[in-house]
């Protein structure tokens, strides 16, 4: 028995000896490199030499009960953190199973590095029958990605983890996926330490001095400019707040930029775009100046921003300067260094304020007829929180027609949500990533019962991650609107009312503490006393109708 034991013994260590350092190793030493602590992802049987470095790194690995949800997770990470989030999977289904968070990151424009293995080199496209095998993997995810490389060798891929956060730093952040085939993940990696360590950062893209010049002159002259700030001036949020007090302008943002100005200072008049009242004071303007933004129709919810006056753009990427709306003036570079610039040229001292009474009581009184019952209790929600929660939303009417109106947040990334791609599923595994990165800040998902059954195994991800987290479902029977849309084409409702679990039984069994709250007039109690209670729960309310 104890010759057996040795043997044993022995192979582990030829094993460890092997696997010491491999390709796997060399890139998740360089990704920690960059100050990324937690990963997301199921560990599986390609993907194990990513896993083997981890605890040896201090790098942190969430195990969620899906992989859109660690897509999910690692986005609502990175919203808290600033660096980007990590999903590791598997090959083929582990991969395919991301997909639809990395068209999120896509499309809301968020860092995202996805790591998986791949069939090994020589056998692409061989239809052999191994496990897990996939056509062309990265060519499926670069279909939807910023870019997807598959990588011959351990240095190319420490190369491209390299590219992705320079991507990150200086362009327009968007998803990239780095597949690494099986014997190359696997083998002993030729890669210096020196190679393995972050790159300093580069200097901040500064404005071409002329259209500096040309904003300034614009803006200097201006009697009613306004501020609309999306998801790219967000890490620009103290050099807004100082061109809109020194213009005394309104700033509206996009529900990406949201909090990019303080949502309870004088000049500011929210994510409130969706809103006829909120896009007439920017069409208004008779200079409007864009910051970070493509202006698209998802986050108007009308077909574009048909401005008056003079446009003033700037945007991390050319290709943004022009696009839904035409520039008088457009800047290329980072929005901070560029707002500061024009700051710092502007003559003279602060104007008065814009007296904005009137357009807040326009956008007020327009957010409660669109949706008078959903704003009523999204207005009991948002008594309940804390000035400095966290709160992550889902493509549920609760949030889109009411909570992110009615909801009023100091800084960026405090309300999680994809405007744009608008997907179920995203706010459970959101909040738990927010949580895991800001456990000083407490995190609350405000969603319907549709979404939250699109990702309701992750609610074992919480309970196992020991996580203080309040999840809030908004109980409408399913899927109201898509009900009231086949209503509205004379088709007879169908497939619509669905059949819903016993909600806080639900939430017991997985571990958490389940509430019903059958009046909705006690929600905001039952919210305050699951977050003073900690620990995971979830409150289940029905959606009194209008």
């Amino acid at each position: 028995m104890n010759g057996t034991m040795v043997v044993m013994d022995d192979a582990r260590d030829e094993t460890a000896e092997r696997y010491a350092d491999t390709a796997g190793r060399a890139v998740l030493e360089t990704i920690r490199s960059y100050g990324v602590t937690t990963v997301f992802g199921i560990p599986g049987t390609h993907n194990l030499e990513f896993y083997r470095p981890l605890a040896d790194l201090g790098v942190h690995a969430v195990t969620t009960r899906h992989e859109q949800g660690a897509g999910y997770g690692a986005d609502g990470w990175a919203q808290q953190t600033g660096l980007p989030g990590v999903v590791i999977t598997t090959s083929g289904p582990g991969l395919q199973n991301a997909m639809s968070a990395i068209g999120t990151a896509f499309c809301e424009s968020r860092p995202l590095i996805v790591l998986s293995p791949g069939v090994p080199l020589g056998d692409e496209f061989r239809d052999v029958g191994t496990l897990h095998e996939t056509k062309d993997a990265s060519a499926m995810v670069g279909a939807i990605a910023e870019w997807s490389r598959r990588v011959a060798s351990a240095a190319e891929a420490v190369a491209a983890v390299h590219d992705a956060f320079e991507l990150f730093r200086t362009g327009r952040p968007r998803p990239v996926h780095i597949e690494i085939p099986l014997d190359v993940l696997e083998a002993p990696a030729d890669v210096p330490a020196a190679a393995r360590t972050a790159r300093p950062a580069p200097a901040p893209e500064r404005g071409d001095a002329a259209a500096i010049q040309q904003a300034v002159e614009l803006l200097a002259g201006a009697e009613s400019p306004v501020i609309v700030a999306g998801g790219g001036a967000t890490r620009a949020a103290r050099e807004v707040t100082e061109l809109a007090e020194r213009l005394g302008a309104p700033v509206l943002t996009t529900l990406n930029g949201k909090g990019t100005l303080d949502e309870h200072h004088p000049l500011s008049l929210g994510s409130n775009l969706r809103l006829a009242a909120a896009r007439e004071v920017a069409e208004a303007a008779d200079v409007l100046v864009v910051l970070g933004s493509k202006l698209g129709e998802a986050e108007l919810w009308a077909p574009r921003l048909e401005a008056r006056g003079r446009v003033i753009r700037i945007d991390r990427s050319p290709a943004q300067l022009h696009k839904n709306l035409e520039a008088t003036v457009g800047i290329v570079g980072d929005t901070a260094a560029v707002v500061a610039e024009l700051v710092a040229a502007l003559p003279g001292d602060a104007r008065p304020r814009a007296d904005l009474a009137a357009s807040r009581a326009a956008i007020a009184e327009e957010t409660r007829a669109t949706a008078p019952a959903d704003v009523a209790l999204a207005e009991r929600i948002v008594d309940a929180l804390p000035d400095d929660a966290i709160v992550a939303g889902d493509s549920s009417q609760i949030v889109y027609l009411a909570l992110a109106n009615v909801l009023r947040r100091s800084r960026p990334h405090s309300l999680l949500y994809t405007p744009t791609y608008a997907t179920l599923g995203y706010g459970l595994p959101a909040a738990i990533g927010a949580r895991v990165a800001a456990p000083e800040r407490p995190v609350v998902a405000v969603l319907g019962d549709g979404a939250l059954m699109f990702a309701v195994n992750e609610l074992m991800t919480a309970v196992e991650q020991r996580l203080d987290l309040t999840i809030v479902c908004v109980d409408n029977g399913g899927y109201a609107e898509i009900k009231q849309n086949e209503l509205d084409r004379g088709i007879r409702p169908i497939g619509v009312d669905l059949a819903q679990p016993d909600w806080a039984a639900l939430a017991t069994a997985f571990g958490a503490t389940g509430v019903r709250v059958d009046d909705a007039r006690e929600l905001g109690d039952a919210i305050r006393d699951a977050i003073a209670a900690g620990g995971v729960r979830l409150v289940h309310v029905r959606q009194p109708r209008d």
